[in-house]
């Protein structure tokens, strides 16, 4: 072989070489290795509150999402040990060991021991960086103490007194010859005739006394008059007995025409009392525990303007509607002009006893899971404490509560779920000696930086993406 020959060869096998060294480096996969940088060693580094892996030395926008980043305290010494490894995308699942999430395709972060806490009873303290807190909205109220005025507010139905009610009925078989009321909502005066009945058996009774009277006999007067008492008739003998109104009111039902036949103890018409009426509440299980007969009501009804009516508490039903979860209760109203009619809708006001030196926050400070009540109460620097308290009377968006609070300290109101999850995830319930929260799933655990004190600016690798995305040099 010739000598040019042999350089061709040789010139191809580097060729050849330099190109497999070049897919090799291109195309195999890498690790970059995580290192501090000079901030981070003297305690600055800037994190997302979102994706916590994404750490750099200088301000900007987090890669993954786009979120401003925020400045953070850097990690405690390479000497600490982590308490445990877990994915910023499910926080509540613990790892004993570093490595990929199997849920996610990224790096298990570290979960350091936190030191906010160490110089508070218990310790459960969960640190929120301020930037943060002030990203997510979130808002804070006055603790306040003084006298709650105990008041039930709730809508009302009107309905008829039902002590209220009489029914006209036939004493005898018979007919009705005569109706002098035709419609429902008629109204009629005690003593008012009704209706005239033709019933043979009240006219032979009325015919006996007659001819008991002309006999002079007492024996069978007597007997006659009881009869007649019997059948609610008159004494005097005529074809049709005139049946009269019991008390005044207005008929709510009409049971017979002109013409009908009747029978002993049928009903002819109802006859209801308007001028004292019902009104029907409903009232909230949470506010029914201090509701009591004889308490004053205050009703105001739309088609009525300008008007109060005042009534009070006549009965309080023992059963509580399991569907509705409210107690009904009746206030007892008059109604003298009948203005107030059945079917109507009122605005029912009742007022209570007054609780004086109670300790009340707003209602939506109040994180209820059924199995603890707790309050997130916001202290110097971004730190929070959870308090557990117990729930009293609420009205007007305000909540009595009893336990850990005093006047005058600030308690979260918006965003304090993230604090709840965050204290969960960190045992803060159980330092305090309540269990933390059952029905908190992993999906509701909105933990926008589940390391408050991270410790992994060196050591983590990750298996994708460009060092640049992370603010890394590999």
């Amino acid at each position: 072989m010739s000598k040019k020959t042999w350089g061709l060869v040789v010139i191809v096998v580097l060729l050849a070489g330099v190109a497999g060294a070049w897919w090799a480096h291109t195309m195999a996969p890498h690790r970059h290795q995580w290192v501090a940088t000079p901030n981070e060693a003297d305690g600055v580094v800037y994190t997302c509150s979102m994706h916590p892996q994404v750490r750099q030395d200088q301000p900007g926008n987090c890669p993954i999402c786009g979120m401003q980043l925020v400045k953070r305290d850097a990690a405690p010494t390479a000497k600490a040990e982590p308490l445990y490894w877990y994915d910023p995308m499910r926080p509540d699942q613990h790892f004993d060991q570093p490595g990929k999430s199997p849920f996610m395709d990224m790096q298990l972060v570290p979960k350091y021991a936190d030191a906010a806490g160490a110089d508070t009873p218990g310790g459960a303290v969960v640190t929120i960086d301020p930037r943060m807190a002030q990203n997510l909205g979130m808002r804070t109220a006055v603790v306040k103490a003084g006298t709650f005025l105990q008041r039930v507010e709730a809508t009302g139905s009107v309905a008829v007194d039902e002590r209220r009610i009489a029914v006209v009925s036939a004493r005898a078989e018979g007919w009705v010859e005569r109706l002098h009321v035709n419609a429902v909502g008629d109204t009629v005066r005690k003593g008012q005739v009704l209706a005239g009945l033709y019933a043979p058996e009240v006219l032979a009774a009325q015919e006996e006394l007659a001819f008991a009277r002309t006999l002079g006999d007492a024996t069978l007067i007597s007997a006659a008059q009881a009869r007649l008492r019997l059948l609610n008739a008159g004494t005097q003998a005529q074809r049709q007995d005139a049946i009269v109104s019991p008390q005044s009111g207005v008929v709510v039902d009409l049971a017979v025409r002109q013409g009908a036949q009747v029978t002993p103890g049928q009903p002819l018409m109802t006859l209801a009392d308007l001028s004292s009426v019902w009104v029907q509440v409903e009232v909230p299980e949470t506010q029914s525990g201090w509701l009591r007969a004889g308490q004053v009501a205050e009703v105001r009804f739309r088609g009525l303007p300008g008007k109060v009516y005042k009534g009070e508490v006549d009965y309080v039903y023992p059963l509580l509607d399991t569907a509705t979860r409210t107690v009904r209760a009746r206030v007892v109203l008059g109604n003298a002009d009948g203005a107030i009619k059945p079917g109507m809708y009122g605005a029912v006001t009742v007022r209570g006893d007054a609780l004086h030196d109670a300790t009340r926050v707003p209602t939506e400070a109040v994180i209820r899971t059924g199995t603890r009540n707790v309050v997130i109460v916001a202290e110097s620097a971004g730190r929070y404490r959870p308090v557990a308290v117990v729930p009293g009377p609420e009205r007007d968006g305000e909540m009595v509560v009893t336990g850990g609070l005093k006047p005058g300290q600030q308690v979260v109101v918006s965003g304090q779920f993230l604090i709840d999850s965050e204290a969960s995830l960190q045992g803060a319930y159980h330092r305090m000696g309540a269990a933390p929260a059952a029905d908190v799933t992993p999906d509701q655990r909105l933990d926008p930086d589940p390391d408050p004190d991270p410790a992994h600016a060196a050591g983590h690798g990750h298996d994708h993406g460009d060092d640049r995305d992370h603010g890394r040099t590999p």
